[in-house]
């Protein structure tokens, strides 16, 4: 099974039917993958953990980790059923590949890195879900390792999806002029190249490769997820464009789907 990277860009996804976004996620069974997954494995930039960690709940709540926006976006829910057999076969696989300390969180449901573009691909919320955090206090390898790991699951029914953006600045967005800021469009367009060529090292190593890096991501917790999702594809994967539009001026909502060459 393929993995992927996905944008999820701001919370009004979750409502916003001017977003191309919504749109492309809203079509994911008919035009990305029509198989359905026996579970979903999600990693979601809104769960920083000092090590990895994984939930483990018979079923999910939804967690609102946003604040000052409409109040019918408190109203949705997604009641997607846990995943505590996959929880254990991540914690086993992360402990075997020498991540040698995997904890589990037994109260925390998802947050809206997870169940909004789930609750846009998935809306009837019937598959069982399992989320891993991001480690900030980390590096891009390390989770490019913690995908390799879990490249097994691929052949399980499981889909891995990294939740993040492929350009996060909130400091830079811009609701009144929207063009598109030249440091974000060079970043995108060097991480777009960079996929496409399979150049997976230099996007491991994107502070010192990428140009305006920093910009790009202040932070790295956005973007670590891709890195999870191209791990657990594997070195000889084939990564794809799926959906490519902007907000706010400084907001890419690229994403990526990732698939073994021999496929």
């Amino acid at each position: 099974m393929d993995t992927f990277y996905i944008s999820h860009g701001s919370p009004t996804l979750s409502i916003d039917d001017s977003l191309p976004a919504r749109h492309f996620l809203k079509s994911w069974k008919e035009k990305v993958m029509e198989k359905r997954p026996t579970s979903i494995l999600i990693i979601s930039a809104h769960w920083e953990t000092k090590e990895p960690t994984v939930n483990v709940v018979p079923r999910n709540d939804t967690i609102y980790d946003f604040y000052g926006f409409p109040k019918s976006m408190y109203k949705l829910k997604y009641p997607a059923p846990g995943a505590p057999e996959l929880a254990k076969r991540v914690k086993e696989l992360l402990t075997a590949s020498n991540f040698r300390c995997v904890n589990e969180d037994k109260k925390r449901g998802l947050d809206h890195g997870a169940w909004v573009p789930l609750m846009l691909m998935y809306p009837e919320a019937d598959i069982p879900v399992c989320q891993l955090s991001v480690q900030t206090n980390r590096d891009g390898t390390h989770h490019y390792n913690m995908g390799r790991a879990l490249a097994p699951l691929r052949e399980e029914g499981v889909l891995i999806i990294g939740s993040g953006s492929a350009t996060h600045n909130l400091g830079a967005l811009n609701p009144i002029n929207q063009s598109v800021l030249p440091w974000a469009y060079q970043f995108d367009n060097w991480l777009k190249e960079a996929l496409l060529d399979g150049r997976y090292e230099d996007v491991n190593h994107y502070e010192e490769k990428a140009p305006h890096a920093k910009k790009a991501h202040p932070w790295p917790e956005h973007f670590y997820p891709l890195h999870v999702a191209m791990g657990a594809a594997g070195k000889d994967a084939k990564a794809k464009l799926i959906h490519h539009s902007w907000d706010l001026g400084a907001l890419s909502y690229a994403s990526y789907q990732f698939s073994t060459r021999s496929t």
